[in-house]
């Protein structure tokens, strides 16, 4: 029974960090940046997008319980996106933690977080996945996901394919 609670300030420090270097690798591993100055951009976006951390209005950051009042699994992030054709619901994070891996609360926070998506008037939910993620995707795919848009990429001249 996976529990979404909202994020307690002393938690959010250490996610911000963890999700910093985390989204900083998937896009030095996904060719999409150069190792040099990763952390530095990936800590560039995280300030544009929540300038005033847990408190950044449209934002919503949970802490993933494996049951009320249990143990954190992991953490995920929803944001609010309003747009000329509507409302919708973006996953910025979603992270679960090594050892809670492979027991279903990703796909259980997910589906609440669907929930949570709704009651602020988001009639979708989308997400960003980097193509290498594959266990990722196939989780996404089973929950209903469809691919929205690709990104390729082909390297030019001495990088390596």
């Amino acid at each position: 029974m996976t529990v979404l609670v909202p994020m307690r300030p002393a938690s959010y420090p250490a996610w911000l960090e963890s999700a910093i270097t985390d989204y900083a690798e998937d896009n030095v591993a996904s060719g999409r940046w150069p190792a040099a100055g990763a952390v530095a951009r990936s800590r560039a976006e995280f300030a544009s997008l929540l300038p005033r951390g847990l408190a950044t209005p449209g934002n919503h950051l949970f802490e993933i319980l494996v049951h009320d009042g249990g143990p954190v699994a992991g953490f995920i992030w929803l944001a609010i996106e309003h747009r000329d054709d509507g409302i919708s619901g973006f996953v910025y994070d979603l992270k679960i933690d090594p050892g809670h891996r492979r027991q279903g609360h990703a796909s259980r926070a997910l589906t609440a977080l669907e929930a949570v998506a709704r009651a602020q008037g988001a009639t979708s939910l989308g997400l960003h996945v980097f193509a290498f993620n594959a266990g990722a995707r196939a989780l996404y795919e089973r929950l209903g996901y469809r691919v929205a848009s690709l990104n390729l990429r082909k390297p030019l001249g001495g990088e390596p394919a």
